[in-house]
């Protein structure tokens, strides 16, 4: 049987930064970051949250849509670049609170790329046989490395978690293909020295209109289907053009492509989850709907999903 995501999760804290807000302390405006990012407002998590603490939530949210038990899980994977300190882990903590007391736990670090490397890791285990529930989730409290006097990057970024329990799904259903990269030469581009992160924003652009593309393609291929058989395309909520240019590559409609940057801006590894939780709410997404999923990173990494949804 295919491993597939059997239960999804969200949180989002209440505090939001408008463009307007940040018209204020930046030499910016809000005409100029929707124009070129799509975004109108982000989350920020105030000094009392941290990582963990956003990565409980949307977890508690993903075990009860998955109708399981904190003590079935048997492996918790977070993705996270903004750890609450180095160790212990963000998994160790949310291992804890949870009450998963049969989970091994363990964070990795591929930047907005993580949420995807987790899931695939997620799979080998379930498909072998290894656990029958593995817990991911995809959380970052950006707003700890931002620096707030750079309208470049300061634009950019939220906070936010989300979670997904894998699980065994019916035959036909679950994960189809996937595809995992790296290229250390361009993680120059994007870096954090110091406190905060810095972008050389053209370079990553450039890098993230070609990869994000390609990778959705490789997918569909990988999985046998062609891009006529795409229902629905999840990309990472980075930047709206290059959303754009990833949807003019699979040739879909622009209703068939998520879009949740205007609400809550870059949320790196969280970015994806977040938008899958909405996009079910909505009904956007339905049993037996061929989506992808693709996202890119700091290292520079990528990763992409080809996913036949449902149990």
């Amino acid at each position: 049987m295919n491993a597939g995501l059997i239960g999804v999760g969200k949180f989002a804290p209440s505090q939001v930064l408008t463009n307007t807000d940040l018209e204020q302390r930046l030499d910016t405006s809000d005409e100029w970051i929707r124009t070129m990012t799509g975004i109108e407002e982000r989350r920020i998590a105030d000094d009392s949250m941290d990582t963990s603490d956003m990565a409980y939530e949307a977890a508690v949210t993903a075990i009860e849509d998955a109708g399981i038990k904190p003590e079935e899980i048997g492996l918790i994977i977070v993705a996270t670049v903004t750890p609450d300190q180095p160790f212990p882990t963000v998994s160790n903590i949310l291992q804890n609170r949870l009450g998963a007391k049969n989970a091994a736990s363990m964070d990795i670090s591929a930047a907005c790329a993580g949420f995807m490397y987790g899931v695939i890791t997620a799979k080998q285990f379930v498909e072998s046989g290894s656990y029958d529930y593995v817990l991911v989730v995809g959380v970052e409290k950006l707003s700890k490395i931002t620096n707030w006097e750079d309208r470049n990057t300061a634009v950019l970024f939220g906070d936010g978690a989300g979670a997904a329990v894998i699980g065994k799904v019916s035959e036909g259903r679950g994960i189809l293909s996937f595809e995992l990269g790296s290229d250390g030469s361009g993680g120059k581009h994007l870096s954090q020295e110091g406190r905060y992160l810095q972008m050389n924003g053209r370079e990553v652009f450039k890098f993230a209109v070609r990869q994000m593309g390609e990778s959705a393609i490789n997918v569909t291929e990988k999985a046998g289907l062609t891009t006529e058989d795409v229902d629905y395309l999840i990309p990472h909520q980075a930047n709206i053009r290059i959303m754009e240019a990833s949807r003019e590559r699979l040739k879909l409609p622009k209703e068939k492509m998520s879009k949740t940057i205007h609400k809550y801006g870059n949320t790196s590894s969280a970015s994806i989850p977040i938008s899958l939780f909405d996009d079910l709410a909505e009904g956007k997404v339905k049993d037996d709907d061929v989506i992808v999923l693709v996202g890119f990173g700091a290292g520079l990494t990528w990763g992409a999903l080809c996913i036949k949804w449902g149990r």
